[in-house]
């Protein structure tokens, strides 16, 4: 026996839909959309008018009362957009951007991954020959850090291992 009524119709998940619909249905969500788009445009711009190194890592904040607020990765880049502000301000009200100030602000993006350890290899070759050339100098930091370093790339002797 069933608990579902054999009158009722299944539930089906609501069926996925563009954003620019969902956006576009009330006032509220037409507001917001007009901002991602000015947004999205402004970023197209920038990309158009800044130097490579500067547009991947600098994103467009909002327009209040004709002041655009700018977001740099790190304040190498912020000092860097400061110096272009007249040539930037300049550019971008010729594209008919309603701009007369920039206000420049450091957001520090997260790192996408962590960089990679170094892994040197050595030839078994080029460990002798280091080893050697430890042995050669006289006691120093020099000659105790070639033979470390000679040590440490050294392969182990399997016979070694069965003592």
């Amino acid at each position: 026996m069933s608990r579902f009524s054999p009158y009722t119709k299944p539930v089906r998940p609501p069926r996925p839909q563009p954003v620019a619909e969902v956006l576009g249905r009330t006032d509220a969500f037409a507001a917001l959309r007009a901002g991602v788009e000015q947004t999205a445009a402004l970023q197209r711009d920038l990309g158009a008018l800044l130097p490579d190194y500067l547009a991947a890592s600098v994103e467009p904040g909002f327009i209040k009362d004709g002041a655009l607020t700018l977001f740099a990765a790190h304040s190498a880049l912020a000092a860097r957009l400061r110096h272009l502000e007249p040539r930037l301000l300049a550019d971008l009200q010729q594209r008919g951007w309603n701009v007369h100030a920039l206000a420049v602000k450091v957001r520090p993006r997260p790192a996408a991954q962590p960089p990679k350890t170094k892994e040197a290899r050595m030839t078994p070759a080029a460990t002798v020959a280091l080893a050697a050339l430890s042995e050669t100098l006289p006691a120093s930091p020099l000659q105790a850090a070639l033979a470390r370093m000679a040590a440490r790339h050294r392969k182990p002797n399997p016979d070694d291992k069965k003592n």
